[in-house]
């Protein structure tokens, strides 16, 4: 499957739950260089990830919110250029875990702060 994937298209993939799952990062955008022309792009929940067709052979992948879909590429005949699952999650270089007893808070910071997620005991 990974050589499928790196023949269809140059990006880097991450190993997550034995399966390859094509990483992207919320609110920012990946391009997809093909080596055969697309005809129809289809992407499973247009909420997590948009996909642009910017020529024939390039794709503009940008994650949207975070979770988990896939990305179906079709050429003229029908037959599936790429059938991958799509990771769209926050990039870790830029949060801020605030620990408070049993509570945490992530906050996103990109550029500025946002909380991205809270665990924990409430008051």
């Amino acid at each position: 499957m990974i050589l499928a994937l790196a023949m269809a298209f140059q990006v880097t993939t991450v190993h997550a739950q034995d399966e390859d799952i094509l990483r992207v990062y919320m609110n920012s955008a990946r391009v997809l260089k093909l080596d055969r022309p697309v005809s129809k792009v289809i992407v499973g929940n247009a909420e997590v990830a948009d996909a642009t067709v910017a020529d024939s052979k390039t794709i503009v992948l940008t994650g949207r919110s975070y979770g988990t879909t896939n990305l179906v590429l079709l050429d003229a005949d029908g037959n599936a250029i790429v059938d991958e699952r799509i990771l769209v999650s926050i990039d870790e270089s830029s949060t801020v875990r605030v620990f408070k007893s049993t509570e945490r808070t992530v906050l996103s910071c990109t550029p500025n702060c946002e909380e991205h997620a809270k665990t924990g005991a409430t008051p």
